[in-house]
C-alpha cells in the first residue's frame, strides 16, 4: 500500500479570530452537505516543496469539520523522479528532449502503474496533485470514485511534446485544477476545469506570529549579525528560482549597502534529484562570501526557523523566472516583510497595488528594488501592512477549503 502521511487534526475554528464568522460559517455548511464523503489527496513526497506544505495544513484543518480526509505518497525511484523532474521542467517551458525518449516514457508508465495497484481507493474523491502520479487514473480499476487533478505549475507554455505525452491522462479526470486562468493549456477536454490559488496557514509553525526580537535572536545564532541589513530567499534549490540570480543581485546592492547579508534558505525534497546538485554549487558559490549564508531542511532550519528568517529578514526576494504560485511570497507578506519578486506566473496575483511595483524582469532591476527598500524604511513597512492585508483577504488557507470543497460537492454531483 502507499504510505499515509500522518498529520493529526487542527482548528480551523482559530481562523475565526482573523477572518470572521461568514467564511467559516460558508465552509461549515458546505462540510455538512458533505458528511460521509470520503476524499483523498496523492502526491510525490511528505516534505520540501509547496505542494507538501500546502497538504500538511490543508488535511488536518479539513478533518477538523468531521470530514475524512487522507494523504497519500506515491514510491519512485532516482530513476523515476529524474524523468518527472523533467517532465515537471518541460510542462512550464523548458527542454522536453528526456520526456520524449521512449524509456523515459515507460519508466513513468511502468512506476505509476505499480503505484495504482498499491492505492487505497476506499474513498469518494481522489485528488491527484502535479504530474509525478498525473496516470494513477489511467491505470486504475477504479470506476466509482471521482477524480480530480491539481496541478500547482505553470503549464501556460509547455513543451508541446511534454503536453502532448502528459494530457491523454489529464482527459481522464472528471476536473481538472490551475492556479490561474493563463495555466490552462488551451483545448484540455476534461468536464469540470475549476481555478483556484494556492494559500497559507496562518497558525502553522511557519506563519504563527512571533516576536521580531527573538526572530532576530534566532538568527544570530545562525551566524546572522542582527546589527546589520538582510536579505532572504526561501525556495527549492531549483533552477527556476534563479538562485545564482539571486547571489548576482546581493553583490550589487552590497557594492552601495557594505553591510548587506544574504541568507538563502532552501528545501530539498524527496522527488526532486536535481536540487541536491544546485545546492552543492550554491554551497560553492556562497563559500567566496562570509556573508552569504546557506541552509537547508535538512541541516536543522524547518518551519519555525524559516518563520525566524522571514520575519527577521529586511526585504525578502523571490527572483523566480517560472513560478506556479510561491507559496514564500505570500509567507513573507504575512509576516509584514516587503517582497521584491519576479513577474512570473502566480506571484503577481499576491502582489497588486503599490506591491506590483516590485515585481521585476531583471538581476539590475531587482537589485536597484532592493537597495530603495532597505534606504526607505517606511515605505518598506507600508508595503509590508499592504501585503499582510492583501494575504489575509485572498491566500489564507479557508478560502482555498472553500474553493476545494465547492468543487467537490459539483463534481459529485455532476
Amino acid at each position: 500500500m502507499l504510505n499515509k502521511v500522518s498529520v493529526g487534526v487542527r482548528d480551523l475554528q482559530k481562523y475565526r479570530l482573523v477572518l470572521g464568522n461568514e467564511l467559516i460559517d460558508e465552509i461549515e455548511k458546505l462540510a455538512d452537505e458533505l458528511k460521509g464523503i470520503r476524499l483523498c489527496h496523492v502526491n510525490a513526497t511528505s516534505f520540501g516543496g509547496g505542494v507538501a506544505e500546502l497538504l500538511s495544513s490543508y488535511v488536518p484543518l479539513v478533518r477538523s469539520l468531521g470530514l475524512t480526509i487522507d494523504w497519500q505518497v506515491i514510491h519512485g525511484d532516482r530513476r523515476f523522479f529524474t524523468v518527472t523532474k523533467s517532465l515537471h521542467n518541460a510542462l512550464q517551458g523548458g527542454d522536453g528532449s528526456l520526456i520524449q525518449r521512449e524509456q523515459a516514457q515507460g519508466q513513468y508508465k511502468t512506476q505509476n502503474q505499480m503505484n495504482a495497484r498499491e492505492i487505497d481507493y476506499n474513498y469518494d474523491v481522489l485528488i491527484v496533485n502535479d504530474p509525478q502520479p498525473a496516470a494513477l487514473r489511467h491505470f486504475s480499476d477504479d470506476t466509482v470514485a471521482k477524480w480530480i487533478w491539481r496541478c500547482h505549475i505553470d503549464t501556460s507554455e509547455p513543451d508541446e511534446g511534454a503536453w502532448a505525452f502528459l494530457s491523454p491522462y489529464i482527459e481522464q479526470y472528471d476536473a481538472a485544477v490551475f492556479t490561474m486562468d493563463k495555466f490552462i493549456p488551451p483545448g484540455l477536454g476534461v468536464p469540470h476545469i475549476a481555478t483556484m490559488a494556492p494559500a497559507i496557514d496562518a497558525f502553522s509553525a511557519k506563519n504563527m506570529s512571533l516576536p521580531r526580537s527573538l526572530c532576530r535572536e534566532m538568527t544570530d545564532n545562525l551566524g546572522i549579525d542582527r546589527e546589520r541589513p538582510l536579505i532572504l530567499q526561501v525556495s527549492r534549490f531549483d533552477p527556476w528560482k534563479d538562485p545564482f540570480g539571486v547571489i548576482r543581485i546581493y553583490q550589487l546592492a552590497r557594492e552601495k549597502l557594505p553591510g548587506l547579508q544574504l541568507a538563502l534558505v532552501g528545501s530539498l525534497a524527496g522527488d526532486d534529484p536535481e536540487g541536491w546538485g544546485i545546492y552543492a554549487a550554491i554551497h560553492t558559490e556562497a563559500d567566496k562570501d562570509d556573508d552569504i549564508h546557506v541552509f537547508t531542511n535538512l541541516t536543522g532550519v524547518g518551519s519555525m526557523q524559516v518563520n525566524a528568517f522571514q520575519t527577521a529578514c529586511d526585504v525578502a526576494i523571490q527572483k523566480s523566472i517560472r513560478e506556479g504560485f510561491g507559496l514564500v511570497v505570500s509567507e513573507a507578506l504575512w509576516k509584514g516583510i516587503p517582497v521584491v519578486a519576479g513577474n512570473a506566473g502566480g506571484i503577481p496575483m499576491q502582489m497588486t497595488g503599490n506591491l506590483s511595483d516590485y515585481l521585476v524582469d531583471s538581476i539590475e532591476e531587482c537589485a536597484e528594488r532592493v537597495v530603495y527598500l532597505l534606504q526607505n524604511r517606511e515605505l518598506a513597512l507600508e508595503l509590508g501592512k499592504q501585503g499582510k492585508e492583501n494575504t489575509k483577504r485572498n491566500f489564507l488557507m479557508p478560502r482555498l477549503i472553500r474553493d476545494e470543497l465547492s468543487l467537490v460537492k459539483r463534481v459529485l454531483e455532476a
